[in-house]
């Protein structure tokens, strides 16, 4: 039986091939608008800062886990670059961005294999780039989130099925998020959400499936280890707050002031949630540590995403603080409970884009983002942002968490996702790639 199984993904993959033949795409649209070739020169750039980000997360991790797992970590992060561009070209674009259908999810065929997206019109919030441009900056985003969840299942998942379930959570978590939240018809764009580059699609999506896989498959046998490569964190680290540059500040889709200001967000949220981590662990007693540096500068760019164009540089510094000591608790509580969430995904990823997304909802300011109609946050006298960012917080975490259980049981009832118990003894590197650092 898993011999006729690893069979079907070279099937798959070669049926996409010979779609190719009947679906050129060529760009008979032969859109004549203006293009602000400034914009375009930023936008290539950040797509390129966004995809080092997927590297960097894999070194972020490898560098955390048992030495006979890095390979295997750092792999469930570049095969993502693969999987994922594939189902973007052929469906997933369409999915996040296509014709809007209940304002949940788009239309598979609208841009079905990247048809009517060469030389198309552009999209209608980044109307001075192409079509394709923001397509292929978007994929970078659909491509780290389901690489972050990683983190949690390090060290017992079997690689194929792995592969099985983040095409599922693309296509059932991802899409549907995407959607809802960043299209002009999307329900939550229409409920006044504002997530400026992923906090909620993004960091919230991944945390909570994080969690999820994490009481799915339970402990592992061996579940204190010391850090293969600190150094490799240290690196990742780097490669994720360069890259983050993109990510935030490309979200303004030009070479403009709010591109600007959502640099300097990023930056000074990371630096000051760093601070706050290895000052607090100070607080308590501990040695400021090198993990603890590059966990919080990380936190501190999940807590920005969401806020990073809609919020004044000052109260970025506050929002890093908070989402540092406030993920900071909750890891020495995971850490106190059976739930073995290897790298802390949810207590970092998962509650920083919560703090993130609440946050957005204290200190936005329609004055930093004309285009934020749902009103200021909640220290400038305002409610309904607030109050529309709480609600949709708590829709987004019941829909993420439950339906990853569900498709996390869908998958196992196809492949066992835990490797056995000699395999994880073994290694991940050894028994699942052949391979060994």
């Amino acid at each position: 039986m898993a011999k006729k199984l690893s069979k079907i993904p070279f099937i798959f993959l070669s049926i996409i091939a010979l779609l190719t033949l009947f679906y050129p795409s060529l760009p008979l649209d032969n859109y004549k608008g203006d293009y602000n070739y400034s914009d375009v020169a930023w936008m290539l750039t950040a797509v390129a800062l966004v995809l080092i980000m997927t590297p960097g997360l894999a070194f972020f991790y490898g560098g955390m886990v048992n030495k006979k797992n890095v390979i295997s970590t750092m792999l469930q992060s570049f095969i993502c670059m693969a999987i994922i561009t594939v189902i973007w070209m052929v469906f997933g674009f369409s999915l996040s961005f296509g014709e809007s259908i209940g304002g949940v999810i788009g239309n598979p065929a609208t841009f079905f294999m990247m048809n009517h997206v060469i030389n198309g019109k552009p999209w209608a919030l980044a109307p001075t780039i192409p079509l394709v441009l923001f397509a292929f900056y978007q994929l970078k985003f659909a491509i780290i989130t389901p690489a972050l969840i990683t983190g949690a299942f390090a060290e017992r998942i079997r690689f194929i099925s792995y592969c099985l379930f983040i095409c599922l959570f693309f296509i059932f978590i991802y899409s549907p998020l995407a959607h809802s939240t960043w299209h002009p018809d999307g329900l939550l764009f229409k409920l006044g959400v504002l997530d400026f580059a992923g906090g909620t699609v993004v960091h919230m999506s991944a945390g909570w499936a994080a969690l999820a896989s994490a009481l799915y498959l339970k402990k592992r046998n061996e579940p204190n280890h010391n850090p293969a490569r600190v150094t490799y964190v240290l690196l990742g680290t780097g490669l994720l707050w360069f890259g983050w540059i993109g990510f935030n500040g490309g979200s303004a889709y030009a070479a403009n002031t709010l591109a600007a200001i959502a640099l300097g967000n990023t930056m000074s949220a990371s630096a000051a949630a760093a601070l706050a981590w290895i000052f607090f662990d100070s607080y308590k007693g501990r040695k400021p540590s090198a993990m603890g540096t590059c966990i919080g500068a990380v936190v501190g760019l999940v807590a920005i995403t969401p806020a990073a164009g809609f919020v004044t540089i000052p109260h970025s510094l506050i929002i890093g603080v908070v989402a540092s000591v406030v993920s900071n608790i909750v890891v020495d509580w995971r850490t106190r409970t059976s739930i073995d969430d290897t790298l802390d995904v949810f207590p970092c990823h998962g509650v920083g884009g919560m703090v993130g997304m609440l946050l957005t909802g204290v200190f936005a300011h329609q004055s930093i983002n004309a285009a934020n109609e749902t009103g200021n946050g909640l220290i400038f006298g305002e409610t309904r942002l607030f109050l529309v960012h709480l609600g949709a917080l708590v829709g987004v975490s019941i829909f993420t968490f439950f339906g990853s259980l569900l498709l996390l049981k869908i998958t196992d009832m196809i492949t066992p996702l835990r490797v056995s118990q000699e395999e994880e003894d073994l290694g991940l590197d050894i028994s699942q790639h052949g391979e060994k650092l």
